[in-house]
C-alpha cells in the first residue's frame, strides 16, 4: 500500500512541512559525551553514521548507535512528523523480542507495543496530560535531582541504541546513572530496567531512586480512524483513541513481599453518544460504499473486535530488593514538569487509589552509597497475556538478575544472519543490525494464535493495520535461514486469514477483523505460494504441509480442518480460476497488485471499475512465471507430480504472455482496459522487470537489453537505489519522485538485486550497497531516519527533496531490514531445488562469507566452502556455477571429510553429500 495516499484517504493527513525550530541555528551545540565503557572503536563504523551520532561496537561485540545530537538546540534534528506520533525532534529506535516491541525515544522514554487483543501502546506519551511513556528514572537527594529523561541540561547524557536495548548514561555531580532498558531474548512479555548508580564524590550519599512506567493504554484503533473521516477536521483519531482509553478504570495492588505493583483495567462500556456516532458512520458507508472504506463493516466474527476492552494486567516490580514506597498518581508526581517534578521533593505517598487517566507506576528505592561506590538495581516491567503467570515471570528473572543482560546479548548475537567481506566491513554490521531489527518486530496475535511480523511504520502505528498480507510473508523470508519456526507461524497466520470465499483480506485491524477498505489486489496468493515453497525446499520440512489449519473465523482445531498442503492448493486454484487471466493471457489486475496506486489512487471511480473487470498485470504474470514454477518444484519434491506439472504449465503460459509485452527496451506494466490502454509504454516501471528475469519470461537477448536499460534509466541516476519509474508519470497523484511516482522502494530493489545477481554480479553488489542504511546515511547524513532504521520508500532524485520520505512516521518499517538480508543470499546466486542447491557466485570480491544456521557459503583466495543443515536427513546435490576460466583452477573437493577430484559440468562443479538433523553437509572446493 502506498502510504501517503492511504493516510490521506483515511483522513489522518500529513504535516505539510517542517516544524519551525525556536532555537538559533548559530547556537546549535552537541552535548559532550564520555566514551562508552568497554566499547571498541572500529574504523568501519565511521561509514554510514550520519550526523546524529556514530556507530560503535558495544561491550558485547555487537553494533550499536551512539546518539550524540542535542535535539533540543540543534535545528538539524527537526523534521515534520505526525503529531499523533511524536514531536518534531523525537527520533525513534526499536527494542523488542518475540512477544513485544518497544518504541524508544532519543528523549529517553519507552512505549511498549502489545498486540494480544488488539495492537496498542501500554504506555501513552502525552505530556500535556502528564503521561511520559515509560522507562524513566529520577534520582534525588537534598541537593541534587537527575533524571533519565533527556532535557539537554545534564553534564553529560549518553544515549546508546543497541541490539535489544536502550542505554542512558547521565552524569550530574556527584552522581552517574547508567540505565539499560532491554528486551530479554525470547518470548516473554517483559522488559528489564537495569539501573546502576555511582557515587562520584568523596563522601557518603543517601539518594532516592524513583522508577516510572506509565500504564495508560493508547490503542491503534482503526475504528477511530473511520469515525474521524466522517466527523470533520475538528476531531482527530488520536483524540478519539485517548477518549476511548480514558474510559478504562485502573486498580492497583501491591505484589507479594512489597516487590512492586500489579495493575488491572476494566471497561465500563461506551457512552451512548459514542455508539450513536459509530452507527452514523455505518449509515454513511451504506449510503455510499464507493469510498475508501467500502461499505459498512459487516458483523464481526466471534471473538473479533475493533478494540481491546480487556487489556492485559501490567506490572512493575523491583527484582533485587523490595520497593521502599509506591505511588500511582502521575498528575500529582509530575506537578512542576518532568524536569523538576514535585514528586521528587518527598517520599512517595503509598497511595494506590488512582483509577483514572492519571494512573501510573512509581516505585521508590532508597540507597546508601559510600564514596566511589556503585549499586545496581533491577526492575521488571511486563504484561500478562494468556498463558503467563506473574509469579513465574518474577521468579524467573529474579533468580540471577545480574547476568540477565549478558545472557540476553549472547542469544541475540547467535541469532543473526551475517554477510561479511573485508572490502566493505560495514556490511557485517548492517546485516547483524537488520537481523535484530527484523526479529525484534515480532509480536503475538491472540486471535490467530500465531506470532506475526507487521510491516510497522505508519501502517501499524498510525493507521492501526497489520497488512498488507504480502508484507509479513516477505519479512519471513530471511527467517528461513535463521529460525524456521517464525516462517511456519507467519504462513499459518496467513492461511488462517483466508475468508469463506477463498480470498485473503488486504490486512487485519483490531483483533481478527478483516480491514475495511476498497483495496482488492490480485497478487496476495502468489506471495503465499512463494514463501511456502521456499520454506519447504530450503528446510526440507515436508511434515509442515500435513499440519491442519483452522478455517477463519474458527480458532479451534477440528478433524476436518484442511492441511497446509490443501490450503496452498486452494490458493493456487484462486490464482488460476478466481483471478484468472485477461484477453492478453496475463494474470488479472483487479484494482491493484503490489502497487495500489496503479489503479485505486490514480484513476476515477468509473475507470477503477473498468480496470477491475478487464485489467491485467504484467507484474503478477512475471511473478507467476517464477512462483508457480517454484511451487511445482516443491510439489515434485513432496511427491505430487501431477499438480506439479499443472503448475509448471501455468507458469510457462504466464512467461509466454509476459514475453509478448516487450517494448524493445523493457516490459510494459499493465493493461488497464480499452479506454486507458497500456501503462508502462512511455517509461520503465521497475516492478515487473526483475521478475521477468528471475522467472525466465525474458529471452537472453531481452535480458541483456533490459539490464542495460535499467542501469541507464533507473540505477545510475540514483545514488541510493533504483527509481521505481524511469521518469515521473503525470497521471499519478504523488509528486514526481515521491512514493510510487518514481520513488525508491526496498521491496522492489530487493528483487532487482536478485535479478542482477543472475546476470551481472558487480551490478548486483552495487545495487545491494546502494539500498543499505549505510549508503543512505552517507549520502543524506542530515536525515535521522535512514541511519538505524527507515521507511518502506524514500523520495528519489526526481523529487524536490531527494532522500526524504513522507515524514508522518519515517522508521520501524521492516522492508529496509528484511530485504537486504534475503537479497544477500541471492547475491550468491542461491536457488533451492528438488534435490539440493545451486550457487552462482559472481560477486567482484576476493573474499566474502554468508553465514546462517541453515546454510553457509564462503569464498576465499583458494576456493569456496560451505555447509547445509536442513531439518530432514538426505542426500543433496550441490552445483556451483562459475565461469569456465575459473573452473580449471580447482583440483580437489572435500565433502564431509572425504577428498576427491571435482566433477565438472558444462557450467561449473557438481557434488553430492549427506546431512542429518544437527549434522550439516560440509564441503570445500580448492
Amino acid at each position: 500500500m502506498e502510504r501517503r495516499e492511504f493516510l490521506e484517504l483515511a483522513g489522518l493527513g500529513l504535516c505539510s512541512g517542517l516544524v519551525s525550530s525556536k532555537c538559533d541555528p548559530g547556537s546549535a551545540t552537541r552535548t559532550p559525551l564520555p566514551a562508552v565503557p568497554q566499547s571498541q572503536e572500529n574504523p568501519a563504523n565511521a561509514y554510514g553514521s550520519g550526523y546524529f551520532g556514530k556507530w560503535i561496537s558495544d561491550p558485547y561485540g555487537m553494533p550499536a548507535y551512539q546518539y550524540t545530537c542535542n535535539q533540543i538546540t540543534d535545528p538539524k534534528a527537526v523534521s515534520a512528523v505526525d503529531k499523533a506520533w511524536r514531536s518534531a525532534t523525537d527520533h525513534t529506535h526499536q527494542v523488542g523480542n518475540n512477544r513485544l516491541v518497544a518504541a524508544v525515544s532519543n528523549y529517553g522514554y519507552v512505549q511498549v507495543r502489545q498486540d494480544e487483543g488488539s495492537p496498542k501502546f501500554l504506555n501513552d506519551y502525552c505530556p500535556e496530560n502528564d503521561r511520559y511513556g515509560a522507562g524513566i528514572g529520577f534520582l534525588a537527594d537534598e541537593n541534587t535531582m537527575l533524571s533519565t529523561y533527556y532535557s539537554g541540561t545534564a553534564e553529560a547524557f549518553d544515549r546508546i541504541m543497541g541490539i535489544g536495548y536502550l542505554r542512558k548514561r547521565v552524569t550530574g555531580r556527584p552522581y552517574e546513572i547508567d540505565q539499560v532498558i532491554f528486551a530479554p531474548f525470547g518470548d516473554d512479555p517483559v522488559l528489564i530496567s537495569q539501573v546502576t548508580i555511582t557515587n562520584q564524590s568523596n563522601r557518603a550519599l543517601s539518594p532516592r531512586w524513583v522508577e516510572y512506567w506509565g500504564c495508560h493504554n493508547y490503542q491503534f484503533s482503526y475504528r477511530a480512524l473511520m469515525e474521524m473521516a466522517f466527523m470533520g477536521t475538528a476531531t482527530v483519531a488520536p483524540r478519539l483513541r485517548r477518549d476511548f482509553s480514558g474510559r478504562f478504570v485502573h486498580q492497583f495492588r501491591v505484589a507479594k513481599d512489597g516487590a512492586g505493583l500489579i495493575e488491572t483495567q476494566t471497561f465500563p462500556g461506551r457512552a451512548p453518544e459514542e455508539e450513536a456516532e459509530w452507527q452514523r458512520v455505518q449509515a454513511a458507508l451504506k449510503a455510499d460504499p464507493t469510498g475508501f472504506y467500502g461499505g459498512p463493516v459487516p458483523p464481526l466474527a466471534p471473538g473479533a473486535s475493533m478494540e481491546d476492552i480487556h487489556p492485559p494486567s501490567t506490572f512493575l516490580v523491583s527484582l533485587d530488593a523490595p520497593a521502599d514506597a509506591f505511588q500511582t498518581n502521575a498528575t500529582k508526581f509530575f506537578k512542576g514538569g518532568i524536569q523538576h517534578p514535585f514528586g521528587m521533593s518527598e517520599d512517595l505517598d503509598n497511595d494506590l487509589s488512582s483509577s483514572g487517566p492519571e494512573s501510573a507506576f512509581f516505585l521508590e528505592r532508597h540507597l546508601a552509597l559510600k564514596p566511589g561506590e556503585s549499586r545496581t538495581m533491577y526492575f521488571l516491567y511486563g504484561y500478562l497475556p494468556g498463558g503467563f503467570s506473574f509469579d513465574d515471570l518474577v521468579a524467573k528473572y529474579a533468580a540471577d538478575a545480574p547476568s540477565l543482560w549478558s545472557r540476553s546479548n549472547s542469544k541475540w548475537k547467535g541469532s543473526s544472519l551475517l554477510f561479511r567481506t573485508n572490502s566493505e566491513p560495514w556490511a557485517e554490521r548492517e546485516t547483524a543490525w537488520s537481523s535484530y531489527y527484523l526479529r525484534s518486530g515480532l509480536t503475538y496475535d491472540s486471535f490467530f494464535q500465531e506470532h506475526i511480523l507487521s510491516q510497522g511504520q505508519g501502517y501499524q502505528y498510525l493507521a492501526g493495520l497489520q497488512g498488507a498480507v504480502r508484507d509479513p510473508l516477505q519479512h519471513a523470508l530471511p527467517f528461513i535461514f535463521t529460525d524456521p519456526q517464525v516462517v511456519r507461524e507467519i504462513i499459518r497466520y496467513t492461511l488462517k486469514e483466508i475468508q469463506p470465499d477463498g480470498s485473503l483480506p488486504y490486512g487485519i485491524v483490531g483483533n481478527g477483523v478483516p480491514m475495511p477498505c476498497r483495496y482488492r489486489p490480485s497478487d496476495l496468493e502468489l506471495w503465499l505460494l512463494w514463501v511456502a515453497s521456499e520454506y519447504v525446499l530450503a528446510t526440507r520440512d515436508q511434515a509442515f504441509l500435513d499440519e491442519r489449519v483452522p478455517a477463519y473465523p474458527s480458532r479451534d482445531s477440528h478433524p476436518n480442518d484442511q492441511t497446509v498442503r490443501e490450503l496452498l492448493a486452494r490458493a493456487y486454484t484462486r490464482i488460476t480460476t478466481d483471478i484468472g487471466v485477461g484477453k492478453h493471457g496475463l494474470m488479472r489486475l483487479f484494482n491493484g497488485d503490489w502497487n495500489d496506486s496503479i489503479v485505486v489512487n490514480r484513476l476515477a471511480p468509473a475507470q477503477v471499475s473498468e480496470v477491475s473487470q478487464h485489467g491485467e498485470s504484467v507484474l503478477n504474470a512475471a511473478m507467476a512465471g517464477y512462483v508457480l514454477d517454484y511451487y511445482g518444484r516443491m510439489l515434485d519434491f513432496t511427491g505430487r507430480p501431477e499438480p506439479a506439472n499443472a503448475a509448471r504449465a501455468t507458469a510457462e503460459a504466464q512467461r509466454q504472455a509476459v514475453r509478448k509485452q516487450w517494448t524493445g527496451r523493457w516490459f510494459r506494466r499493465a493493461w488497464l482496459g480499452e479506454e486507458l490502454g497500456w501503462a508502462g509504454e512511455k517509461q520503465l516501471w521497475l516492478e515487473p522487470q526483475p521478475w521477468a528475469i528471475v522467472g525466465g519470461s525474458a529471452t537472453q537477448e531481452q535480458v541483456h537489453t533490459l539490464v542495460a536499460t535499467i542501469d541507464e534509466l533507473n540505477r545510475r541516476p540514483s545514488p541510493t537505489g533504483a527509481l521505481l519509474q524511469s521518469q515521473p508519470d503525470p497521471t499519478m497523484k504523488d509528486e514526481p519522485g515521491v512514493g510510487t511516482n518514481g520513488g525508491i522502494f526496498a521491496a522492489i530493489s530487493g528483487t532487482l538485486v536478485w535479478a542482477l545477481a543472475l546476470v551481472n554480479g558487480s551490478m548486483a553488489w552495487d545495487e545491494w550497497k546502494k539500498n543499505s542504511l549505510a549508503r543512505h546515511a552517507a549520502v543524506y547524513p542530515d536525515m535521522w531516519f535512514g541511519i538505524w532504521s527507515g521507511p518502506d520508500a524514500y523520495n528519489s532524485v526526481l523529487s524536490k527533496n531527494p532522500g526524504w520520505t513522507p515524514p508522518d512516521f519515517p522508521v520501524l518499517n521492516m522492508h529496509p531490514h528484511g530485504w537486504p538480508l534475503y537479497s544477500a543470499a541471492k547475491l550468491l546466486g542461491l536457488e533451492f531445488h528438488e534435490s539440493g542447491i545451486n550457487f552462482r557466485p559472481d560477486l567482484p570480491l576476493p573474499e566474502y562469507e554468508f553465514s546462517s544456521p541453515l546454510l553457509g557459503f564462503k569464498r576465499f583466495p583458494g576456493g569456496y566452502s560451505g555447509w547445509y543443515s536442513p531439518a530432514a536427513a538426505g542426500l543433496w546435490n550441490i552445483e556451483i556455477i562459475i565461469p569456465q576460466a575459473e573452473i580449471t583452477r580447482f583440483r580437489q573437493i572435500n565433502v564431509d571429510g572425504v577428498t576427491t577430484a571435482p566433477r565438472f559440468t558444462g557450467r561449473g562443479i557438481r557434488f553430492s553429500g549427506k546431512s542429518t538433523p544437527g549434522i550439516p553437509l560440509r564441503w570445500q572446493v580448492t
